[in-house]
């Protein structure tokens, strides 16, 4: 047995997870708070393994967002702005597609789209939008949309969520994103953000969209007023949810950004503590098969770390993001596909290209120096 583990107060959660066990909320606390980083990490490098092998993924992908006007004044958020502000903006469909255009030329697969709920734009342009972005080439995948904004989009519908999620499926949805889950709990959404969607919408409308035979992926904003308690929790519930429905592709933890924004949190999570949850959501979310280091919030360097603890995915070139960056962030805008194969290589693993749903599109082939080496 490996020595950091044989010697570990985590010895007894690494033997129940060797074995096949599930662990309970009891020990996702311990793995939480213990600083033995090292053997959490061999634990959820070991779970890691199991699952994926020694692939460790990214995808080509272009992120659009279309409006950063909201009726919602999330305390957390840096993005969204009113009509009345200067920096406010509003793509038409022809801004997207030709944006969408241009991403072809570099290869992508899927165009990842979110906005706020804008206060004025009807139904149309939502649908509009997609078979719009569809036409330029049918193989795109649409990942479009956080369940607050088909909330959103069912009442200018004034449809249920079913019928609303059936119609964007028929006019190009290909899967619903995973922003806005944020922390479930009742108090701490309170603080963060207040009006939006309840953890029980949230999952409901990924339950619905998953019924109708979509996928989607699942986040959890983390590092601000929440405890460790919160996060278990909140990781508790994405867990039931993952056995009841199945549709959840993977899981991606976003580190709190604290610039811009009406919470009273200087300081984002520190690279432990990234690391650590990582880690923690790979060993504890035993029916997801994939966990994404989210390099924007993190960094291409810590993100690289963190294939050793338990992440086996990158996520993507993504060419433009507004969301994190307005909150601080001082990762690059983008990173081209050749830098996430570069940075999978150097720990050791077999990058491969992905699509929306984490399926293999193409392994790389081995590094040309490495093998004369």
């Amino acid at each position: 047995m490996n020595f950091v583990i044989e010697h570990s107060e985590l010895k007894d959660i690494h033997d129940k997870v060797e074995a096949g066990k599930r662990i309970d909320e009891a020990d996702a606390l311990r793995l939480f708070e213990s600083r033995d980083i090292n053997a959490l990490g061999a634990i959820a490098n070991a779970a890691r393994a199991r699952k994926v092998g020694n692939r460790a993924s990214y995808i080509v992908n272009r992120y659009i967002n279309y409006s950063n006007y909201c009726i919602l004044s999330c305390q957390f958020c840096s993005f969204a702005r009113k009509k009345r502000d200067a920096d406010g903006f509003q793509l038409t469909a022809e801004e997207m597609a030709e944006k969408a255009r241009q991403a072809l030329n570099l290869g992508i697969t899927e165009l990842h789209i979110v906005g706020g709920l804008h206060p004025s734009l009807p139904f149309s342009y939502y649908t509009d939008m997609l078979h719009a972005l569809k036409a330029i080439d049918d193989r795109l995948e649409l990942k479009c949309f956080t369940a607050v904004e088909i909330l959103h989009l069912a009442w200018l519908a004034k449809k249920s969520t079913r019928e609303t999620l059936a119609e964007l499926k028929e006019a190009g949805l290909s899967s619903l994103t995973g922003g806005g889950a944020e922390i479930f709990d009742k108090e701490v959404r309170k603080r963060i953000a207040r009006g939006k969607e309840s953890a029980e919408e949230y999952l409901a409308v990924h339950d619905e969209w998953h019924r109708l035979g979509g996928r989607s992926t699942c986040t959890m904003l983390y590092g601000h007023v929440e405890s460790l308690e919160d996060r278990v929790d909140h990781l508790r519930q994405l867990r039931e949810q993952q056995d009841k429905s199945g549709g959840f592709t993977g899981f991606v933890p976003l580190p709190y950004q604290p610039e811009n924004n009406d919470i009273d949190v200087r300081v984002p999570p520190s690279g432990y503590d990234q690391l650590r949850t990582i880690a923690v959501s790979r060993i504890f979310l035993d029916n997801f098969d994939h966990i994404t280091a989210y390099w924007v919030g993190m960094g291409l360097k810590l993100a690289q770390v963190a294939l050793n603890y338990g992440a086996d995915d990158l996520h993507g070139t993504i060419v433009e993001e507004h969301i994190f960056h307005m909150a601080g962030s001082q990762t690059p805008q983008a990173h081209t596909e050749q830098e996430m194969i570069n940075a999978i290589r150097e720990v050791g693993r077999q990058p491969v290209q992905r699509n929306t749903f984490y399926e293999v599109i193409r392994e790389v082939e081995p590094d040309p120096v490495s093998q004369a080496a």
